[in-house]
């Protein structure tokens, strides 16, 4: 008898080979199979850290004379460098967002007043995602 460990399918599986002589024949000697079906042992995952949330995103209102700053690439949200009600100048740094693990700074494209900032610091956000309106 014979032991083998076969691979199908991503599994593992322990198979016994009895090997039989066939002793009124002068032909070579016949293999039979017999499989003991045994799947290894799946390995436990165990998680031991809470799962976060993602912060939720505001609403946000826009006026006509509002321009809305959006997300260039999906990433996440690393530091915002404005608060609502802050006057700022055309370019500067508002938000750094991290995509494929770089730092992106996101530029003010006018001058005027943070009216909202749609968005929380860790926040994952997609392209065309609204940050920040300014008025």
């Amino acid at each position: 008898m014979r032991k083998f460990i076969v691979n199908v399918n991503g599994k593992q599986y322990e198979v016994e080979v009895e090997e039989i002589l066939s002793e009124s024949s002068t032909q070579a000697p016949v293999i039979q199979a017999q499989p003991k079906v045994e799947p290894a042992p799946q390995p436990k995952v165990e998680t031991k850290q809470p799962v976060k949330e993602e912060p939720k995103k505001k609403e946000v209102k826009v006026s006509q004379a509002a321009e809305v700053v959006t997300a260039p690439m999906p990433g996440t949200i690393l530091d915002i460098k404005v608060k609502e009600g802050e006057t700022v100048k055309e370019g500067q740094i508002l938000i750094i967002l991290e995509a494929m693990k770089m730092e992106n700074e996101i530029l003010a494209p006018k001058d005027g007043k943070v009216a909202t900032i749609a968005v929380n610091k860790g926040a994952s956000v997609n392209t065309g995602d609204q940050l920040i309106v300014i008025e």
